[in-house]
């Protein structure tokens, strides 16, 4: 009977994990955060119901089983409808660079071997940023120069302008020319989070700076519109609604499954989002480690 109501609780904490508080600690926002990994219940579960020899535990653990199953089995399956680099005609690629990346040329020439139309970096330190310019000269010759988050674009680049999300510069909004016409495109870093044991999940700052990069999108009036960046959240959590909810996620979209990005070494999470409206996803995906702790992220987009 413990087992059954285990899963029992496993079950029902997944499925309604959008009505799970954030009075206290945003534990709501933390467990939507590794949502996925809510799923290693289930083998758990599994041997204890095995070691107890009990029918009823393991028919109980069907309930966690199904609902992982409706809020992830989709997520396992090849979306792609093209492999990276295929027909869509508008690539971006966005990636926190770490401002303590101990080899920025080296990330540079990865980012630039991308071969990506258009790309968003964040965290970009004083120190790094001429290694950056001198490796995306000739390949992207049109660049924002803004502090800290950094657009570097083939096609022309016109009504750059910092987005106030934060009292100094996380955010840049701009419009890319490309062939097929204007593309309105947002870069953002929103504030770190933290777990704390007197906070808990410390997320006031992050979220009112995606509450104020989603009044900057909403008043956006061109129709294609491309949000990336690093969010210091996942798509799951509620707390980034503002933002999600407007629109499609790249990764959810055409990726092939989670697409975890963070830490680098051995990603747990994906608090790195491209998010798009007006334009069709064709394939998104992550690519190799450059001597970030953030994975870069990348979507072939259809205009």
């Amino acid at each position: 009977m413990l087992i059954a109501a285990g899963s029992l609780c496993a079950a029902l904490a997944m499925a309604l994990h959008t009505w799970i508080p954030n009075a206290a600690g945003n534990l709501g926002s933390l467990f939507q955060t590794f949502l996925p990994w809510a799923g290693l219940s289930i083998p758990v579960l599994l041997l204890a119901a095995a070691v107890c020899r009990s029918r009823l535990a393991a028919l109980a653990v069907l309930a966690p089983v199904a609902v992982w199953g409706c809020l992830f089995g989709g997520t396992l399956t090849d979306k792609r409808s093209e492999r990276p680099g295929g027909s869509g005609n508008f690539t971006v690629v966005s990636h926190n660079v770490d401002e303590e990346n101990p080899d920025p040329v080296r990330t540079a020439r990865a980012l630039a071997a991308s071969g990506a139309d258009l790309l968003a970096l964040e965290e970009m330190s004083p120190k790094a940023t001429p290694a950056y310019e001198r490796e995306l000269a000739v390949g992207y010759p049109y660049r924002s120069d803004t502090l800290g988050v950094r657009l570097w674009s083939k096609h022309p680049l016109n009504g750059v302008e910092a987005v106030p999300i934060m009292p100094w510069t996380r955010a840049v909004r701009a419009t890319v020319e490309t062939p097929g016409g204007p593309v309105a495109v947002y870069a953002a870093h929103l504030a770190s989070v933290r777990l704390t044991p007197d906070a808990g999940f410390t997320t006031a700052r992050r979220n009112d700076a995606a509450r104020k990069l989603a009044a900057a999108v909403r008043a956006e009036p061109l129709a294609r519109v491309v949000v990336m960046g690093d969010f210091n959240g996942t798509a799951e959590d509620s707390a980034l609604r503002p933002v999600t909810s407007r629109l499609a996620s790249a990764q959810h979209e055409a990726g092939a499954g989670f697409g975890f990005t963070w830490p680098a070494g051995f990603p747990v999470v994906r608090i790195d989002q491209i998010l798009v409206k007006g334009m069709s996803v064709t394939s998104a995906w992550t690519l190799p480690a450059t001597g970030s702790d953030h994975l870069p992220v990348a979507a072939s987009l259809r205009l």
